[in-house]
């Protein structure tokens, strides 16, 4: 079992967000570059597009930058259920959103989004809905991190950030975007509203 940070209650629509987040720090993350929480300005949301927290955590732990020893991951990773686990701790610059690790933070949601076909052009409208417990807990993680960093004043999807277009697998010929997450499922106006961020999308 990790460590626990931030406790509290947050009563949110109806659904009790208890602000319980599991420290379960990455096996490389001693070697993430070091920042001041004053430089995180910006949260990026994000789907794990995997079929549960399992699975995440085993991709996050690939190491995919031999000169440095690490992978790519967000910074915290909410279950369906509401459950809340922290893999890099916010004062360390995680790999999750191309351009912008330096200033932000990132949230992955676990959802299966487009897996196992994630570049096939017949699977690219994902099906499954967030759990209103995972939304809640979504939104007591947001105020939790508003309360530690003092420049955090807005969000933005992962697929706000990354508009790269990519030959799809099963049709080279058409091209589809890379990078969807969170998904056209996700509850953008009700989690802005609720969190007090305003999105921006570039």
């Amino acid at each position: 079992m990790g460590d626990k940070e931030g406790l509290g209650l947050i009563a949110l629509t109806g659904y009790l967000a208890v602000m319980e987040i599991t420290v379960k720090p990455l096996p490389y993350v001693n070697a993430l570059q070091r920042r001041e929480i004053h430089s995180v300005e910006l949260l990026v949301l994000h789907c794990t597009e995997l079929p549960d927290l399992q699975t995440a955590r085993e991709y996050g732990e690939v190491v995919h930058y031999a000169d440095s020893g690490t992978g790519n991951a967000g910074h915290y990773y909410v279950d369906r259920d509401g459950h809340c686990e922290q893999w890099v701790p916010v004062e360390r610059t995680a790999h999750h959103v191309r351009g912008h690790n330096a200033e932000s933070v990132g949230i992955e949601l676990v959802n299966r989004g487009r897996w196992p076909d994630w570049y096939h052009l017949a699977h690219q409208k994902p099906d499954e809905e967030y759990p209103e417990m995972q939304i809640a807990q979504l939104v007591a993680l947001i105020k939790h991190l508003r309360s530690r960093l003092p420049n955090l004043q807005r969000m933005a999807g992962h697929s706000d950030l990354d508009r790269q277009q990519i030959p799809a697998a099963d049709q080279p010929t058409a091209l589809i975007q890379r990078k969807i997450d969170p998904g056209p499922l996700f509850p953008w106006d009700d989690v802005v509203e609720r969190s007090g961020l305003s999105r921006w999308i570039p």
